[in-house]
């Protein structure tokens, strides 16, 4: 096992292990780590309180997040005829419909999200398995199958993120990049939280939001106070 580097014991000396911190707090010591030679992704990982195996704990969603990703995203679409060229205006990275599908088939995976209309859907059958597992595959339920592909395109470039329950009962999502500001990195957690407590399941019992830790792709996790977030969200 590697030692942790020179940085990394730095930043780890900013944190207190077992302390939960209110939410500013958290992200302004964030702020204070020693950075790494590239931008590092600012993530979040959120422990609930569900089991993802039960088909009505399943926890998923979209948000728009109102400073963006931070993440220069590639959109591919699979349209034909009109929406083709509305998505090419849009600012789609890759258009197309048959011939995508048989590049993906390829093994050509060069995209960050996927967008199709309603009627390449039966097209897109073969790439599934391909798509499904690396959460690629366009899906009505998160706004990625539909006619309206200028606003599809254009919230996906802007900051749109999906999010979804893992095996575990966790959410990881992004939220921005180190060279974010504090308040810039609060403003979009706030939102991600407060979309994930909308999609609570009826069904589920106890605690829903049970552990919540930001970190940035070389930092050590700092724990947010569940408690503080659930007051916050529901104010």
């Amino acid at each position: 096992m590697a030692k942790p580097s020179k940085r990394f014991r730095a930043n780890s000396e900013l944190v207190e292990i077992q302390k939960r911190y209110p939410i500013t707090e958290a992200f302004n010591i964030l702020k204070k780590f020693k950075v790494a030679k590239f931008d590092e992704s600012v993530d979040v990982a959120i422990k609930l309180g569900v089991d993802p195996r039960q088909s009505d704990q399943m926890v998923r969603g979209v948000v728009n997040l109102p400073n963006g990703t931070g993440k220069t995203v590639r959109v591919l679409v699979f349209a034909k005829g009109d929406k083709e060229a509305e998505a090419k205006a849009a600012g789609a990275d890759i258009v197309g419909a048959e011939d995508l599908v048989a590049k993906i088939q390829g093994g050509w995976l060069d995209f960050d999200k996927a967008i199709a209309t309603p009627d390449m859907m039966p097209k897109i059958g073969p790439i599934a398995k391909i798509l499904g597992p690396r959460g690629l595959m366009p899906n009505p339920k998160v706004g990625t199958v539909t006619t309206d592909v200028t606003k599809a395109v254009k919230e996906s470039k802007a900051g749109r993120i999906e999010f979804r329950v893992e095996k575990a009962g966790i959410v990881q999502a992004p939220i921005g990049k180190m060279s974010f500001d504090a308040k810039a990195l609060e403003e979009n957690f706030r939102v991600l939280i407060e979309q994930v407590m909308r999609q609570k399941p009826p069904t589920s019992k106890g605690t829903y939001v049970q552990s919540i830790t930001v970190s940035a792709t070389m930092s050590p996790g700092i724990k947010i106070d569940p408690s503080q977030v659930e007051v916050a969200t529901a104010a």
